[in-house]
């Protein structure tokens, strides 16, 4: 069975690694657009961008790997189009790949904004990419002025490693708090009052009227008149999965590339994984933006291309580093009703997501035993009382009892 993979990053390599890893001896061809080879996204907006790796660090494998493992790589190149009914891929760069099985790891793309408010102007800014990292290096000197548009966890990580490099930093963020979509009211307070500390100014409730300046960015106009200065510009607003290739071969699409319980697409021995596919979940669909599910969907993708029709089970964490503190969250919070605060030692805290009396999710902030405890007994199912989980002086570990 020849497989070709679409995409080289977290998913795809997993994916082929894991095809080895389970014995599969026919050809695999890993096609990225990028010339890196398979690499960490996360560390890019930390780290990488700190300085304190360099990018032999960020490879998911040694290069040496994927020639031992007979991977083929296609850097540097990109699929144009796919034939479900020739069953070919054709790269941008006239090849023709044939193939019985193809995996869609195409992940997802940072939303840009719009020309027509100065997004093309230069000095802006996404950090999705390694590319896109070592273009915005040079600008991160001390004292210099970073508008950052859109106060979510990549927003927030870039604005830590602004502060901590000695510059003015400003998050502007429409929604009435930071990180309103995806985390409580108390957690948003929380990273408000650790970006205050470190003399990052957070305007929200505040949209963009426009960016400003003569080819290069100078500065914006704020939605209520005011203008702000800046050197150049960090926009963090999301991002979309990347579907084109696949709309255009007719897959079905629904908040992602739809796959059934076991990965498969609407086209034959079309499979998708990662950033770019939404599955069965709960009764509805979900897409999920992570490095755990981008790895252990490939990895169910990979084992069911060989026959092994298990259904995919996700249980989703995440995490973000922002100055000293490590947040780490486990499940989803969609449909909470009540918030448990958990007090740690040292200035950690945890917040439990509770729908009556079950529990959903939890984010812990330099504390990682109140996550371990949680993200156990959420993937068991388990809900403890909420008064035992707010009691400091109740022992974590007996939660799981």
């Amino acid at each position: 069975m020849d497989v070709v993979i679409i995409g080289a990053g977290q998913a795809g390599a997993a994916l082929a690694a894991k095809l080895r890893g389970l014995g599969h001896q026919g050809r695999i061809t890993m096609v990225g657009d990028e010339p890196a080879p398979p690499y960490q996204r996360p560390p890019l907006s930390k780290a990488y961008l700190l300085g304190q790796i360099g990018a032999e660090r960020l490879w998911l494998r040694a290069p040496e790997f994927w020639a031992e493992h007979a991977v083929d790589l296609r850097l540097g190149t990109a699929a144009q189009a796919i034939d479900p009914t020739a069953q070919t891929v054709t790269l941008t760069d006239g090849a023709v790949l044939p193939y019985d099985a193809l995996a869609l790891t195409t992940g997802a793309s940072p939303r840009r904004l719009p020309a027509a408010i100065g997004g093309d102007l230069a000095g802006v800014y996404t950090v999705r990419t390694l590319a896109d990292v070592n273009a915005m290096q040079p600008e991160f000197a001390p004292g210099r002025r970073v508008l950052i548009v859109g106060g979510g966890y990549i927003g927030l990580e870039a604005a830590a490693v602004a502060s901590k490099l000695g510059l003015q930093v400003t998050v502007l963020e429409m929604a009435p708090r930071i990180l309103q979509r995806v985390a409580s009211p108390e957690t948003s307070a929380y990273f408000r009052a650790l970006h205050a500390a470190h003399g990052v100014t957070i305007l929200e409730s505040t949209g963009l009227d426009r960016l400003l300046g003569d080819g290069h960015v100078s500065g914006a106009r704020l939605s209520d008149g005011r203008e702000v200065a800046a050197d150049f510009v960090i926009v963090g607003v999301g991002v979309t999965p990347n579907t084109r290739l696949a709309e255009a071969a007719g897959i079905t699409i629904d908040n992602g590339i739809a796959t059934d319980a076991q990965g498969r697409t609407s086209a034959p021995q079309v499979w998708a994984a990662g950033d770019c596919a939404s599955f069965p979940w709960q009764g509805g669909r979900l897409r999920l933006e992570s490095v755990g599910n981008a790895i252990d969907q490939a990895e169910a993708v990979a084992a069911n291309m060989l026959g092994g029709a298990c259904a995919y089970q996700a249980t989703p964490w995440f995490w973000s580093d922002q100055y000293d503190c490590k947040l780490q969250i486990a499940g989803l919070n969609t449909g909470y009703d009540r918030i448990i605060t958990r007090p740690g030692t040292g200035g950690a805290v945890s917040f439990w997501y509770y729908r009556g009396p079950q529990l959903l999710a939890l984010d812990a902030m330099n504390d990682p035993r109140a996550y371990m405890v949680g993200k156990r007994l959420i993937e068991a199912g388990r809900s403890p009382d909420p008064a035992l989980v707010a009691d400091p002086a109740s022992d974590i570990k007996a939660l799981l009892a």
